[in-house]
């Protein structure tokens, strides 16, 4: 079997048995999506629905985040594993979005 062959049926599998996936992440924009998928590497759900509520509310949008500094992003997420990345890959991201 191909691997194109692979893929087409791993896609069709899901298709058929999963048509409509949901994720345990909470959010309500693609921002909050985006932030949320960036904290969840190596880290809970449940842990990243305990982080971005506050994160949101300091830096709701792309534009405020890209203002902020990694050190302020870093305490709000210092909980989360892998936080000095994290707040560099928030920082980085909600740059390229604000341009």
């Amino acid at each position: 079997m191909v691997l194109k062959e692979r893929y087409r049926l791993v896609i069709e599998y899901f298709q058929n048995n999963d048509p409509e996936p949901q994720t345990e992440l909470e959010y309500q924009d693609p921002f909050e999506l985006l932030v949320a998928v960036i904290l969840s590497a190596q880290c809970t759900d449940k842990r990243v629905n305990m982080i971005t509520p506050a994160l949101l509310r300091a830096f709701p949008d792309a534009g405020r985040m890209a203002k902020a500094s990694i050190a302020e992003i870093f305490e709000f997420i210092k909980s989360c594993s892998y936080p000095n990345n994290k707040a560099k890959h928030l920082s980085g991201m909600s740059k390229m979005l604000a341009q």
